[in-house]
C-alpha cells in the first residue's frame, strides 16, 4: 500500500491543476448528483432524500456557487498567475493545503446539511480557510511580480469578494438571516463568479483566437473590465435593494458589451477548430443570458410580472459558468498532460450537451406548467453529459503526462 501511494502521491500533486481540477470534476457530478433526487421528488411528490437541516435551496445555492467553480478557477491561476507576470510558481505544499480544506470543506458540508446546522457552519469555516489561503498564495505572486496589470488587479478583488461571499453564507448559517443568505448568493454571482470567468474569457480567448486562426488581429477592449465590474455590481445593488425592475440598467450594457466582444472575437471563425468554438459559443452565453436579464426586468418594470423567473440566471449559470469551465478546463487539461490540443468528438458532445441542458432549464422557467419535468431531464442532461466529462477527462489529472515532461 506505501509503495503504490508513493508512486501515486508525487504525480497527483506534480501541478496545481490535477489536485484542484479532479477535486471539480467530482463535484460537477456531486453537486447534480445530490440534487436531482431534489427534483425527482417535485415530479413524484416522493421525498426521496432525508430532511435537511437547513433550506435546500440554500445548500444547493452555495454548492452550485461557490463549491465547484473554485476548485477550477484556483487550478487553473495557480497554474497561469505567476506565468502571466513573471514571478515564481506556487509551491506544493501551499496548493497541497489549499486543496486539502476545499476538499474536506465540501464533504463535511454535505453530511452537514443532514446533521446540523454548526456541522455547515465549521464546513464553510473550513472551506472558507482554503479558500484564504488560496488568495494569499495569489496575493504573494501579486506582490513580488515584475509584470502586474488590471487583468490579476481585478481577479484580486474578485476573489477577496468571493471570500466575502463564503463569509456571508457562515453568517447566515449561524444566525438563519434570510438577507444574508441573498446576501453570499448575489456577491457569489454578481461579484465573484461573473467577473472571473469573465475576465479569464477577455485575457485568453483572443489569445487562443490568434493562436489557431491564420490572420486574426487580437482584440482585448480595454472597456470591457471596468463596464463588467460596473454592471455586475449594479445588478447586485439593485437585487438586494429590491429594485429588480430596473437592473435593465445594469444588464443591457452588459448584454450588449458581451454581444460586442463575441463580434470583435470572431466567433464565426471559431468553428476551425472545435476546442477554440467551445469557449466561443460559452462566452456566447454571456450576451444571452444579460439579454434575458434585461427583458425581464423591462416586462417587469412594463406589467408588474415576472414572466421568466430563473430563465436568466440558468442561462448564465449553465451557458456561461458551466460552459466556460469545460471549454477552459479541457483546453487546460489536454496541454498539460501532454496531448493535442483537439477536442475529440466526446469533448464536443460535452459542450452540446451543457447547451442542451441550459435550454431544458430555461424552457422550464418558461413553461411553468411543464417546469419541474423539465427541470429534471435538464438535470439529467447535465450529468449525463458531464459524467461523461469527468470519465474523459479526470483519469489525466492520476497520470503521467503523456509526454513525458515534468508537471
Amino acid at each position: 500500500m506505501s509503495s503504490r501511494f508513493s508512486s501515486f502521491w508525487p504525480v497527483f500533486t506534480a501541478a496545481p491543476h490535477r489536485l484542484l481540477f479532479f477535486g471539480g470534476a467530482v463535484q460537477i457530478i456531486g453537486v447534480l448528483g445530490w440534487w436531482l433526487p431534489e427534483l425527482a421528488a417535485r415530479v413524484t411528490g416522493h421525498a426521496w432524500l432525508p430532511a435537511a437541516v437547513l433550506p435546500v435551496a440554500w445548500a444547493h445555492g452555495f454548492l452550485m456557487i461557490y463549491g465547484v467553480f473554485p476548485f477550477f478557477i484556483f487550478g487553473f491561476l495557480f497554474t497561469v498567475y505567476p506565468r502571466w507576470m513573471g514571478a515564481t510558481a506556487i509551491t506544493r505544499p501551499a496548493y497541497v493545503a489549499v486543496s486539502a480544506l476545499l476538499y474536506g470543506g465540501v464533504l463535511l458540508f454535505y453530511a452537514g446539511v443532514y446533521l446540523h446546522p454548526r456541522a455547515v457552519a465549521l464546513a464553510v469555516l473550513l472551506f472558507g480557510a482554503g479558500w484564504g489561503a488560496a488568495l494569499w498564495s495569489l496575493y504573494s505572486v501579486y506582490r513580488r511580480a515584475r509584470q502586474r496589470g488590471t487583468h490579476e488587479r481585478l481577479l484580486n478583488l474578485a476573489l477577496a469578494a468571493g471570500l466575502f461571499g463564503v463569509g456571508s453564507f457562515f453568517a447566515a448559517t449561524m444566525s438563519e438571516q434570510v438577507f444574508l443568505f441573498r446576501l453570499a448568493r448575489e456577491v457569489g454571482i454578481w461579484l465573484f463568479l461573473l467577473p472571473v470567468v469573465f475576465l479569464v474569457a477577455h485575457r485568453m480567448i483572443p489569445f487562443f483566437s490568434q493562436s489557431t486562426l491564420m490572420n486574426y488581429i487580437m482584440v482585448r477592449p480595454a472597456w470591457g473590465p471596468p463596464l463588467m465590474w460596473i454592471g455586475a455590481g449594479g445588478h447586485a445593488l439593485l437585487e438586494l435593494a429590491g429594485y429588480p425592475e430596473w437592473r435593465f440598467v445594469a444588464d443591457l450594457p452588459l448584454a450588449i458589451a458581451a454581444l460586442h466582444h463575441s463580434w470583435v472575437w470572431q466567433f464565426r471563425r471559431s468553428f476551425h477548430a472545435r476546442l477554440l468554438a467551445m469557449l466561443h459559443i460559452a462566452f456566447l452565453w454571456l450576451g444571452l443570458a444579460m439579454a434575458l436579464y434585461a427583458l425581464q426586468s423591462l416586462v417587469l418594470l412594463a406589467t408588474g410580472t415576472d414572466y421568466f423567473g430563473r430563465a436568466p440566471l440558468h442561462a448564465l449559470g449553465i451557458g456561461f459558468f458551466t460552459g466556460m469551465v469545460v471549454a477552459m478546463a479541457s483546453r487546460v487539461t489536454l496541454g498539460h498532460s501532454g496531448h493535442a490540443l483537439n477536442a475529440d468528438t466526446l469533448t464536443w458532445a460535452v459542450l452540446l450537451g451543457v447547451n442542451v441542458s441550459a435550454l431544458l432549464r430555461i424552457a422550464g422557467e418558461l413553461l411553468p406548467a411543464a417546469g419541474a419535468t423539465l427541470n429534471l431531464a435538464a438535470g439529467l442532461v447535465w450529468l449525463i453529459s458531464l459524467g461523461a466529462w469527468v470519465v474523459r477527462y479526470a483519469p489525466l489529472y492520476l497520470q503521467p503526462r503523456a509526454d513525458r515532461q515534468p508537471g
